[in-house]
């Protein structure tokens, strides 16, 4: 990284005097225009960094460009959310996560059950394997069914409050 006036850098054990900062012509001003800055990283970030401009066949300068535009794009998406609340989505994933463990081996076994029943006594004139294929399309229709109807109301619902606050 870059130092700054005043800061001295070690080198195996020597010390360097900090050097005037080069003369430049001054940059126009607008979006495109690059400025200076200067940042004490540690060391383990900075071989990170290089890691990653290497893989991607980029320069340093570049890479620490992308990782705080990539920094300040996550800031700015967070800004609002409490830290308590990301704790929280991860417990209520988590929770979905056991509830479908919990729920996905007795449905599959139901299905795989009722097949197997139903081929056995005869009452319907195709195989097991045929039969359970059609209750797993049929499940999957009814699911994806479901799952649009949810969404559709999601959306409908977070669409209330902005349509009352515009009114």
């Amino acid at each position: 990284m870059t130092l700054g006036r005043g800061e001295h850098a070690q080198d195996e054990g020597h010390r360097r005097k900090p050097s005037a900062p080069p003369v430049r012509a001054k940059a126009p001003h607008g979006e495109d225009s690059l400025q200076w800055v200067t940042a004490r990283l540690p060391a383990d970030l900075v071989r990170e960094i290089e890691a990653h401009a290497t893989r991607t066949g980029t320069s340093r300068s570049n890479a620490i460009r992308e990782a705080l535009a990539v920094g300040m794009e996550t800031i700015r998406g967070r800004d609002g959310i409490p830290a308590g609340r990301v704790e929280e989505l991860v417990g209520a994933l988590e929770g979905i996560r056991m509830t479908l463990d919990i729920l996905g081996p007795p449905t599959l076994g139901t299905q795989r059950l009722l097949a197997h029943w139903a081929a056995r006594e005869g009452s319907v004139k195709v195989s097991e394997d045929e039969l359970l294929a059609e209750v797993r399309i049929a499940g999957a229709d009814e699911w994806e069914q479901a799952v649009t109807e949810a969404e559709r109301d999601l959306a409908d619902a977070s669409n209330r409050p902005r349509q009352r606050a515009e009114s």
